[in-house]
């Protein structure tokens, strides 16, 4: 049943990780468009310019789930290599408990009346020629964060499972990715 969860979570991650990816192409294909733009026709767009911003926000708040799944994070693994796999499970099971959870919560609820605020007024970009309907990128950040509540459940479901099969899932996950490889 668990094995069933995670995969579940799994398959969100890769969407993300699909949504993550093509918001990076929008982005270097914006930013190329606007370069060229600017040095060989010597004419610039500030909206374009906004929409690299954009675009970068989809991708941390897109990609900050999606990370957390992949283990993709930054660890200090001196002692946390040396140590077994129900040990790492354990402290991961944790910490995601105690510092992901909670951080995510906080950031979530705390940004709602921020981006209600800006929905609310119609909040333009200040610059001339900049982009309209600044709340959609703002209402990115509460859903991030409670995307991040969400997928830390998967996140302690994957470590439940390594803790109760020790490392034969972790094993499993790396020959299925070599066989793709």
């Amino acid at each position: 049943m668990l094995i069933k969860i995670e995969s579940f979570f799994n398959g969100i991650s890769k969407v993300l990780g699909y949504l993550t990816a093509f918001a990076t192409v929008l982005m270097a294909l914006n930013v190329f468009v606007d370069t060229m733009m600017r040095y060989l026709f010597h004419w610039g767009s500030v909206g374009m310019q906004e929409m690299e911003w954009h675009l970068l926000s989809v991708l941390i708040l897109l990609g900050i789930p999606y990370t957390l799944m992949e283990e993709g994070h930054v660890r200090v693994d001196v002692i946390y290599d040396r140590l077994s796999h129900k040990k790492r499970a354990v402290i991961n099971i944790i910490g995601t408990i105690v510092f992901i959870v909670t951080f995510s919560l906080l950031i979530a609820t705390g940004s709602i009346n921020f981006v209600v605020e800006s929905f609310v007024s119609g909040e333009t970009s200040n610059d001339p020629g900049g982009l309209p309907y600044r709340w959609i990128v703002k209402s990115l950040i509460p859903f991030s964060f409670f995307l991040l509540a969400f997928m830390s459940i998967g996140y302690i479901v994957k470590y439940i499972n390594v803790f109760r099969h020790g490392d034969s899932l972790e094993k499993t996950e790396k020959d299925d990715i070599q066989e793709i490889l």
